[in-house]
């Protein structure tokens, strides 16, 4: 097997097509509109705004929020708990890690390594001294207890 023939872009390499053309156009046209929301948005760097990272949307989580705490589970398979970081500042739970290389004298792959870090607002309302975190099987959870002035009783409203 030609592991060159894995590869998409290397296909019918010479031909080119109605559809080809059609593509081309619309990957062109699919950069020029990601590099103009780019430069957009780079003009808000200066406000003080909390969002989620914008650099990678890896490792994949989940945030689940009740009265009393918030729990974020983010998937990192192939990593161990060394791998990772975790941290709390102002705020902004931050998971950081790196995924290397395995093998070496690998010829084609698809699978994602490298460095990673992902922001995750909270808000001031979580006690830094009450985070768990647990890793098992590839999954890291973290439960952010909220401090005791944020767990207010909701009052349930009535919908006419």
């Amino acid at each position: 097997m030609n592991p060159r023939s894995l590869i998409p872009w290397s296909r019918n390499r010479g031909e080119v097509s109605a559809s080809n053309e059609r593509a081309n156009s619309f990957a062109s046209l699919h950069r020029e509109m990601d590099r103009m929301f780019d430069n957009f948005l780079r003009g808000f760097g200066d406000v003080d705004m909390p969002r989620l990272s914008t650099s990678t949307s890896w490792p994949s989580i989940e945030i689940n929020e009740t009265e009393d705490k918030i729990e974020v589970v983010a998937e990192v398979p192939g990593l161990t708990k060394a791998d990772v970081e975790v941290t709390l500042h102002d705020g902004i739970l931050t998971l950081r890690g790196e995924k290397r290389l395995e093998q070496t004298g690998t010829c084609y792959s698809e699978r994602w390594r490298g460095a990673f870090q992902r922001d995750i607002p909270v808000g001031e309302d979580v006690d830094s001294e009450k985070v768990k975190a647990a890793f098992k099987d590839g999954v890291l959870t973290i439960a952010l207890t909220k401090k005791p002035e944020a767990q207010r009783d909701v009052k349930r409203i009535a919908i006419n």
